[in-house]
């Protein structure tokens, strides 16, 4: 069996990983793929962004399955593409994608279909935004690019002038391009985050292990946000009754609501969900596997991904097995200087062995590459994603950090309260 896995970064590691692992022994394949994805996979170039390409590698590996990690190649209709062509792939259409690729879209759709989210307004012009957070909203106030925007495009305003720079970044300089077109102000919801993601066909669901992550650059949940600094999933995150009124409230209806606006959603699916006292609320939809939660979750997984993959696209996700381990689990993300910002690429990574040979430690790569003389060298913002299992919450945490402890590369910077509170 011969599987492709889209993407390059450490969820794209993760998953890849998790499908070698199958009782089923497939022939693995990554594109493009990165220096710790290559040791397990044949990695093979290509544009993620050119669903064509891609449709055409897996036409020529002859492909018996395709996973998709990242957001841009499902909200530009790989899905419709691969269907086109009877390729099996696991992902949404571009109109069921559509639920991360506008924040606007899914906002409103969660209002036709009374999902329980922040109150919001949508602004198509600086002006319309000012006038609206001054006659609509209170301090602190979340600030929306619409589109696509690497999980970046997101400001929370404590101040006005904090308020007046993120509307500058977005609408007037175009930091996101054409996701600032229009923004979303809402309210600044109060409580837990958590990261609930679920196995479905459209149809039926499985519900994963929940997560969190940590978006902000810096300990103590400041800085700009990026892409996320780390994760843990535990048992307990998410208890019974929240977890029924989320499945009742959130999900149930969001799958039905797609499907009654001819958009089914299959594939995973990905709620950011703030628990609130009022109950639980979604602060906003992905259409894929969240990084670098998919790091935490899946070493919990008991069950073969291949075949609950092979169940999502076979519509029958109902009479899959998925099991998880009662185990824990802690990423903790080693980033270039600088990031989310300017960085630089090219600095030699040390200690990857050390680090991997420890006791319950994957180090799963993110941006890295090879360079001409074999070393691994970092090529991205996010570089590793250092993931580690306990018995507890605290053995996995003292495990991932011990790992960390290990790995250097210059201007190397990492958070130091992963998991510090759970």
């Amino acid at each position: 069996m011969k599987i492709l896995v889209i993407g390059s970064g450490g969820r794209e590691h993760a998953i890849t990983w998790k499908l070698s692992q199958s009782s089923s022994q497939p022939e693995l394949y990554c594109s493009p793929g990165n220096a710790g994805i290559a040791r397990i996979a044949k990695c093979v170039a290509a544009r993620v962004e050119d669903v064509r390409e891609l449709a055409d590698l897996a036409s020529s590996l002859r492909a018996d399955l395709t996973f998709v990690g990242p957001e841009i190649p499902l909200v530009a209709g790989i899905a419709d593409e691969f269907s086109s062509r009877g390729l099996r792939l696991v992902g949404p259409s571009a109109a069921a994608a559509r639920l991360e690729g506008s924040k606007i879209f899914s906002k409103e759709f969660m209002a036709r279909h009374r999902i329980p989210t922040a109150r919001f307004t949508v602004c198509a012009s600086p002006a319309a935004a000012v006038d609206a957070f001054e006659h609509r909203y209170n301090l602190p106030v979340v600030v929306k690019a619409d589109g696509l925007a690497a999980g970046k495009g997101v400001r929370i305003a404590a101040t006005r002038a904090e308020f007046d720079l993120a509307i500058k970044e977005m609408m007037v300089d175009r930091v996101f391009g054409q996701s600032g077109d229009r923004v979303l102000l809402e309210e600044c919801l109060a409580g837990r985050e958590a990261s609930l993601m679920l196995f479905t066909d459209g149809r039926d669901f499985k519900v994963m292990a929940p997560a969190r992550d940590y978006k902000r650059v810096d300990d103590g949940d400041i800085g700009p946000n990026t892409g996320g600094m780390g994760s843990y999933s535990r048992s307990g995150i998410i208890d019974e009754p929240t977890l029924a009124a989320i499945r009742n409230k959130i999900i149930e209806p969001t799958l039905a609501g797609m499907a009654a606006e001819g958009a089914p959603f299959a594939g995973i699916l990905y709620a950011g969900l703030m628990l609130t006292a009022d109950g639980p609320m979604v602060i906003e939809f992905n259409a894929r596997f969240g990084d670098p939660e998919t790091q935490t979750i899946l070493p919990r997984l008991d069950s073969d991904l291949v075949s609950i993959c092979d169940s999502i696209v076979d519509e029958n996700i109902g009479a899959a097995n998925v099991d998880w381990s009662k185990r824990s689990s802690v990423c903790v993300v080693a980033a270039s200087g600088g990031y989310p910002g300017a960085f630089e690429k090219g600095k030699v990574i040390s200690g990857l062995t050390e680090a991997g040979n420890l006791e319950n430690v994957t180090v799963f790569h993110a941006g890295t590459s090879t360079n001409e003389g074999g070393d691994i060298v970092t090529s991205g913002g996010r570089v590793l994603g250092i993931t580690a299992t306990g018995n507890t919450l605290q053995q996995a945490r003292s495990r991932a950090y011990a790992a960390v402890g290990h790995i250097t590369f210059d201007a190397m910077h990492f958070r130091t309260d992963i998991a510090a509170v759970p």
